[in-house]
């Protein structure tokens, strides 16, 4: 007589679960920046209703860089604790939680709230990213990196180009207005991927990870190698989020439409797509070593593009879309090739993106800061010059061969 206890589903194939890995990738990748970039070409309504000054909105745009730089150093222990898997998934709820929030109606409190706690989510996200890629990917990490960094770009495009005209849609007469638009953009995709997250590790025995030489923390934090891919890390997020934030009001200044300067900013945006899946093909052979200090050139480019001829706004924002998009690929790359294994790549993501988004921060608020003392653009296109000129600088030195937590 047959037994009538129960067997357990058989184990997925290798190459299957690799498969599920990869699009549970995917999914998470592709929000990780709609609730982020839908907020720049939406400040000018968010002004109105509100009441808030143009520096008021420049510290709003900076709250999840802050966020970022705060709760960045916290991914690591969390995931040597209970594991990436589980800890990825409470990221992605947290993600969910602050987009409800930040579009509820009412106080102005809920909208910085909100924000930061989508801020929280992501910078646990952000950190164990590189680290899931080396684990699970460890032959194929600058092709995983460049595929989710492009998703993560292109799915931030479209919220930045689809915020406003969803902002307008009638509703009962009146226009559905920007909390349902950040909440349409932010939280759209979020259960597909907490689903597919779910499903790609379900039963899975992925228990934390301890390295093997209990450095840590500790070491990476007076790591000279750390504080080059931090500072890399920084400078290059710095000038991607100034224009995240202030491209769509640059663009409207010169006579463009609140619609046509989302769409400006969407086109940047997509343009940092194509430069994630570019990276690919310049790591090869010796334009590996300077890929880091050669990329920024496109940008400064187009910034210099801008203060001479604004009007050619899309020529110049899709060359510093180039070149936001590489720069991002190549410090997530940098945060796994300058690792021996998973854990220590963990580590080195979360002092990296800790003191990165320090920086980071600064940017937005600074490029606001100095369009309000001056009147004009000027001044804060030339904080991106300088911002530019320091990331070349930095790349030659974090191009090199070398490891983090390892003796010279």
């Amino acid at each position: 007589m047959a037994s009538s206890s129960r067997t357990a589903p058989p184990e997925p194939s290798r190459t299957t679960a690799v498969a599920m890995l990869l699009v549970a990738v995917c999914l998470v990748a592709a929000n990780m920046r709609p609730a982020i970039t839908g907020l720049g070409p939406l400040l000018d309504q968010i002004g109105d209703d509100t009441g808030m000054s143009v520096s008021a909105l420049g510290v709003l745009a900076a709250v999840p860089l802050v966020a970022w730089a705060l709760f960045s150093p916290l991914a690591h222990d969390l995931s040597r604790r209970f594991g990436q898997p589980r800890v990825l998934m409470w990221s992605l709820l947290v993600l969910l939680v602050g987009t409800l929030v930040r579009s509820i109606p009412g106080p102005v409190v809920s909208l910085w709230v909100g924000t930061a706690i989508i801020g929280i989510g992501i910078a646990i996200i952000n950190v164990l990213m590189p680290a899931v890629v080396k684990r699970d990917f460890p032959t194929h990490v600058p092709a995983v990196t460049a595929a989710y960094t492009a998703l993560l770009a292109g799915l931030g495009a479209v919220s930045s180009g689809v915020v406003v005209p969803i902002s307008h849609i009638s509703v009962d007469g009146d226009p559905a207005g920007w909390r349902f638009a950040l909440l349409v953009t932010g939280a759209a995709l979020l259960p597909f991927a907490i689903a597919g997250w779910w499903w790609a590790h379900r039963g899975a025995a992925h228990a934390h990870v301890r390295a093997s030489v209990p450095r840590g923390r500790t070491g990476i934090w007076s790591d000279p190698i750390a504080w080059l891919v931090a500072v890399y890390m920084g400078l290059q997020a710095s000038m991607f989020y100034m224009f995240v934030t202030w491209l769509a009001p640059l663009s409207m200044s010169i006579g463009r439409t609140e619609v046509i300067a989302g769409i400006d900013v969407m086109v940047y945006q997509l343009f940092s797509l194509a430069g994630c899946l570019l990276l690919p093909l310049i790591l090869r052979g010796g334009l590996e070593r300077w890929a880091p200090a050669l990329i920024p050139s496109l940008a400064i480019v187009g910034v210099a593009g801008l203060m001479i001829a604004p009007d050619a706004v899309l020529l110049w924002a899709s060359l510093i879309g180039l070149t936001g998009g590489a720069t991002l690929a190549m410090s997530l790359t940098l945060m796994a090739q300058r690792a021996r294994d998973h854990d220590a790549s963990a580590a080195l993501s979360g002092m990296s993106q800790s003191v990165g988004y320090v920086i980071a921060a600064l940017g937005p608020v600074a490029f606001g800061a100095l369009h309000s003392l001056t009147g004009d653009w000027i001044a804060s296109l030339a904080l991106v010059l300088a911002v530019l000129a320091a990331l070349t600088v930095v790349g030659v030195f974090a191009g090199r061969d070398r490891y983090v937590l390892e003796r010279p």
